[in-house]
């Protein structure tokens, strides 16, 4: 019972859902406001879900039905997996177990794999343009984003728990404060970046080129489940940045509310990126990923391995 409260509840589905849900309504607000608009009322994000969940989900004709219709799920599970692992070692840091880090990011990789899925399988060759770009993507960042992630592993002596990565920050300070740590730090936000699919990196979504690219074929309800997935996403992963770099959110007086500032703060870099860059090619960013992201992300972990 108390997994599946954890699963269902907290910090699981309903918990994610509805802070995916506040956040990307923040998100919309200040773009909105830096384009000098009103921008949507705060419950918008579940006005949209509640109106796609109740149109006809429509199956391509010469899509896939299957893998079309549970690649959404596929994500959004995973997504649920890595918001319950993470804020379970967020409340209780003993409770984290060997390998929970490898857990996580290997989690973090499946959206996308079942966007691919999903785009591929709708038979429409501009949502197979926008998974063969999301493909290229994955590739291009996925090696400077575990690069980056290997630097808090190598400060903390080699832990590749969550919990003992925390003990280890609140006992010597954050690892964002070194130099290995800061470049690490950019180099994931880059990555986080393209890992959210966001501007300058939406190249495989692409609305004003490709449609929505993967998403072109998606309505009704399977569409909700893929909006509701993207935006757990913009709650996940930059949090597994605040614990990973910037210490967590330690639970005693004022700590709680740094710690949720320190989200915060890294929220408004991601939205300021969104809004003051320009969509990159495909090939450009394939380039951009292998060439100085990569290595920067090599010279912050030899900086962590001469101990800087």
């Amino acid at each position: 019972m108390n997994i599946l409260f954890n699963f269902v509840v907290f910090p699981g589905f309903l918990f994610t859902a509805v802070a995916g849900c506040l956040v990307s309504w923040i998100d919309r607000k200040v773009s909105a406001r830096i384009q000098w608009r009103v921008g949507p009322p705060l419950l918008q994000p579940f006005y949209d879900l509640v109106k796609l969940t109740g149109r006809e989900t429509i199956v391509p004709e010469k899509g896939a039905r299957l893998p079309f219709l549970i690649s959404p799920l596929v994500a959004m599970s995973s997504v649920i997996l890595v918001s319950t692992l993470l804020w379970r070692v967020i409340v209780s840091p003993e409770t984290t177990f060997i390998g929970d880090l490898i857990v996580v990011v290997y989690l973090l990789t499946i959206p996308s794999i079942a966007l691919i899925v999903g785009g591929s399988s709708s038979g429409n060759p501009l949502a197979s343009l926008g998974a063969s770009r999301e493909m290229k993507l994955i590739l291009a960042y996925e090696l400077p984003f575990i690069l980056a992630i290997f630097v808090p592993v190598i400060k903390s002596g080699g832990s590749i728990r969550l919990g003992e990565l925390l003990f280890w920050q609140w006992n010597n300070g954050m690892i964002l404060g070194s130099l290995s740590g800061f470049i690490a730090f950019a180099v994931a936000v880059i990555c986080m970046q393209a890992k959210l699919g966001l501007v300058p990196f939406d190249m495989a979504e692409a609305e004003t080129e490709i449609v929505g690219g993967p998403f072109i074929e998606y309505s009704g309800a399977a569409l909700a489940v893929h909006k509701l997935g993207r935006w757990m996403m913009l709650f996940v992963v930059p949090m597994l940045l605040v614990v990973l770099f910037m210490g967590g959110i330690a639970w005693s007086s004022w700590h709680a509310l740094w710690g949720i500032l320190k989200y915060v703060l890294l929220l408004v870099i991601i939205i300021l990126i969104r809004n003051t860059n320009s969509r990159v090619r495909i090939d450009q960013a394939v380039k951009f990923f292998w060439g100085p992201v990569t290595i920067l992300a090599v010279i912050a972990m030899a900086l962590a391995v001469i101990g800087l």
